[in-house]
C-alpha cells in the first residue's frame, strides 16, 4: 500500500497567502506522521499545483475554509453546531452562505479537488480507508480537543506580543503533545516564532496548516470513532477530533 498523506491547507479565504503542510504516515511498526513539506502559497493555482506535487494516490486533503455552502443567504448547519459545541471556548465559526464574498473562491477549491479524484465522505467510510478524500476543518476546535484547553489559543488578533506568546504556546504544544497521541507525531523542525507582525503570520499560517493536516490523520487513523463530524455533505460539514480525555 502507497503509505498515506495528508495534506492540510490554511486557505486565506479572500485574498492573502495559504499555509500547507503534508504528513506522511510510516509503514514502520508503530508507524508515525513525519513531516514531509510545510510552506505558503498565494495564487489559488499555485495552491493546488502544490497539493498535487505532494498527493499520491493515497491521500486525505484537509481544508480550514467552507469548501460546500448551499444556503444563499444566514448560516450553514456546520456553523451553527461549531457555535453549539465550542462557542464556550471562544472558538465560534465564521458564518458562511453564497453571498459571501468568499463564497467563490472556498468552494471553488473544494470543486478544483473533487475534479482531482477527492471525495467528501466524513461519515461514509470507516477508519484507514485508501484512495483519494477531501474534507473541512477547523483548527480552533481541533487545538481545543487535542490539546484539552479550556479555551482558544488567541494568537490571531491583538498586540504583536501577545499573539507571539500564543503561537508560542502552540509550537510547544504540537511538539509536546502529538508525538503522545495517536497517530504520534514524530517532532517536526518547525519554524521559530518571529517577533514582527508579518513574519509572525507567515508562521500562523504554517502552523495552522500543520494542525490542519494532523486532523486530516487523525479522521484517517479513527473514522468516526474518535472524530466529531458538525453537518453533513448536503449541508456542509466540519471535522473535529474528538478528546482524548476529559476537558477542562
Amino acid at each position: 500500500m502507497v503509505p498515506p498523506r495528508f495534506i492540510g491547507v490554511d486557505l486565506g479565504w479572500t485574498s492573502g497567502e495559504s499555509g500547507l503542510c503534508c504528513l506522511e504516515l510510516t509503514p514502520t511498526e508503530p508507524p508515525v506522521l513525519q513531516l514531509v513539506a510545510l510552506d505558503r502559497q498565494l495564487a489559488i493555482a499555485d495552491i493546488l499545483a502544490w497539493i498535487d506535487e505532494y498527493a499520491t494516490a493515497n491521500t486525505t486533503v484537509a481544508v480550514d475554509a467552507p469548501t460546500i455552502i448551499p444556503n444563499a443567504t444566514g448560516m450553514r448547519l456546520p456553523d451553527r453546531l461549531a457555535h453549539q459545541h465550542f462557542g464556550r471556548y471562544h472558538a465560534g465559526c465564521y458564518p458562511a452562505n453564497q453571498g459571501r464574498p468568499f463564497a467563490a473562491r472556498t468552494t471553488g477549491v473544494g470543486q478544483a479537488l473533487e475534479a482531482r479524484g477527492y471525495r467528501h465522505s466524513p461519515l461514509a467510510s470507516g477508519p484507514q480507508p485508501i484512495g483519494r478524500y477531501q474534507m473541512e476543518v477547523f483548527p480552533h476546535a481541533a487545538i481545543i480537543h487535542l490539546f484539552q484547553l479550556p479555551q482558544i489559543l488567541k494568537y490571531k488578533k491583538g498586540r504583536v506580543g501577545d499573539r507571539r506568546q500564543q503561537l508560542t504556546r502552540l509550537r510547544q504544544l504540537i511538539l509536546e503533545q502529538l508525538p503522545q497521541l495517536t497517530p504520534a507525531l514524530a517532532a517536526p523542525a518547525l519554524p521559530e516564532i518571529p517577533a514582527t507582525g508579518r513574519a509572525l503570520k507567515a508562521v500562523e499560517d504554517q502552523l495552522d496548516s500543520l494542525i490542519c493536516a494532523y486532523g486530516a490523520a487523525h479522521w484517517w487513523c479513527w473514522g468516526t470513532a474518535r472524530n466529531l463530524t458538525l453537518g453533513d455533505v448536503a449541508s456542509g460539514y466540519i471535522v473535529v477530533p474528538r478528546p482524548h480525555g476529559p476537558l477542562p
